[in-house]
């Protein structure tokens, strides 16, 4: 697959060949939607938890006498029924992560970038580097780019004065290519990787095959 490439500035700056084992495969939802979630599950904080019966400071005496009042038997105030009473099968401390396997993994991130590569939201920079760190100069570049809605990808660093230009701006994320997902690659419309991104993730892609 060939690409245009262009400079921060919007000019031609030649082209690029992707690999059509990375950018060109036919995308699969089903693997994009099973990496998103292991990814989001790992995220969860996992301590949201409410108190059970046997954790309410309550006395535990019988409510009254089991027969001759015409109730129902109740034998403590501390269950679920009654108000102050323990939760019924509430929420616990735990972790929501899961396991999935590294092929899927791979996989689910090379989809990703195909699908991005075939709805034709990929763009390819000579290089995203600014002179200083200038939120208004990084705005002004990316308008003439017609990114409003973008997560730009850089070699193993991000320049240090364009990643303080943009990250004031909204819906502009800025990753190193080792931080590269399946989730921040999907909820930005214009997936922008450098040539040196490029080539780090050829090369993460040959280390892991």
């Amino acid at each position: 697959m060939k690409l245009d490439v262009k400079t921060l500035d919007g000019a031609a700056a030649g082209s690029i060949e992707l690999s059509d084992e990375i950018f060109g495969l036919e995308p699969r939802t089903d693997l994009i939607q099973r990496v998103i979630r292991w990814q989001l599950a790992k995220r969860r904080a996992g301590t949201h938890k409410v108190k059970g019966r046997a954790e309410i400071a309550r006395t535990g005496k019988k409510m009254f006498k089991q027969k001759g009042t015409g109730s129902a038997r109740h034998g403590s105030a501390r269950a679920p029924q009654f108000r102050g009473g323990g939760r019924a099968h509430g929420p616990v401390v735990r972790s929501h992560a899961h396991e999935l396997p590294k092929k899927v993994r791979i996989l689910g991130l090379k989809h990703a970038l195909s699908a991005k590569a075939a709805a034709s939201s990929l763009v390819v920079l000579d290089a995203a580097a600014l002179d200083a760190p200038k939120t208004k100069v990084a705005a002004e570049k990316l308008a003439k780019l017609g990114l409003s809605n973008v997560l730009f990808v850089a070699g193993n660093e991000v320049d240090a004065n364009f990643g303080l230009a943009t990250r004031n701006l909204p819906n502009v994320d800025v990753l190193p290519a080792q931080g590269l997902n399946v989730y921040d690659i999907l909820r930005r419309e214009t997936l922008v990787l450098t040539k040196d991104a490029v080539d780090a993730i050829e090369a993460r892609f040959r280390v892991e095959a």
